[in-house]
């Protein structure tokens, strides 16, 4: 786990969080209109900002499930298509993770493209491996106001892995995130499916000895892909491509998403 704080504008009076992830840049499928769509969301938002989740690239090799000989692109190329649809909005990048199809490279090649991406965009500082643990820092703090406090939020990001084929499934492995870190917002990938839920749960506070009741909220994001390839081959469900969008209120805690 990576532990990234970043500080944002004092401005903000709600943090529009996007998350790219499971774009599978170079498969025949990749819906890449709609990739451009999310990302010119992102650049003519000033307070929308953008996480990174993993398989952001298709990476299809000889010895994956994926096919190679069906890409439209070879691994190098799909690294710099996406770094030039990024570039525009690297400013706005809080973390970068990996996910299981940028592995195959690592797991066979001890190669990581995504740690190349993130070298290449100039963002290494905020690359994880596995999971990112973020601290954002903006607003003000409407309780204390008179001191300038930011609100902060912790955001834990992991592409994720798992997961089969129902949607049970998918929402246990969304809510086991839980198990691993205390957050605000857990975010995970992988699983195509998007999802949105809320829990609540009693959170220490060392300050003043108490127990505080909290709301945490999670979400599961989608993927850029039209129906075909593996998932028609293996007979997955069809998946919808409405990804959510993260509310971060910046001045009382308040945080919901919506798709």
């Amino acid at each position: 786990m990576k532990d990234i704080s970043i500080e944002l504008p004092q401005n903000i009076d709600i943090l529009k969080l996007h998350t790219l992830a499971d774009l599978h840049i170079g498969d025949t499928s990749c819906d890449m209109p709609l990739i451009r769509q999310h990302i010119k969301q992102i650049a003519e938002n000033d307070n929308a900002y953008c996480i990174l989740n993993g398989d952001i690239l298709n990476n299809a090799t000889k010895t994956s499930v994926s096919d190679c000989y069906s890409e439209c692109m070879p691994p190098m190329e799909q690294v710099q298509t996406a770094v030039r649809l990024i570039e525009p909005i690297k400013d706005k990048l809080l973390a970068i993770t990996t996910g299981n199809h940028e592995r195959r490279t690592y797991q066979k090649e001890g190669i990581n493209l995504m740690e190349i991406f993130a070298r290449q965009i100039g963002l290494y500082d905020r690359f994880s491996d596995a999971s990112a643990m973020l601290y954002l820092h903006f607003g003000l703090d409407s309780r204390r106001r008179s001191e300038g406090r930011k609100m902060t939020y912790t955001v834990f990001a992991n592409h994720g892995s798992g997961g089969g084929r129902k949607e049970g499934a998918k929402a246990i492995r969304l809510a086991d995130m839980a198990c691993i870190v205390d957050a605000d917002v857990y975010i995970h990938s992988h699983t195509h499916l998007p999802m949105i839920f809320k829990q609540r749960t009693y959170r220490a506070n060392l300050t003043n000895c108490s127990s505080v009741l909290v709301d945490k909220l999670f979400v599961n994001t989608a993927a850029a892909l039209d129906y075909g390839g593996y998932g028609d081959v293996q007979e997955y469900k069809p998946s919808s491509k409405d990804t959510p969008i993260i509310y971060l209120d910046g001045h009382k805690r308040r945080m919901w998403a919506e798709l």
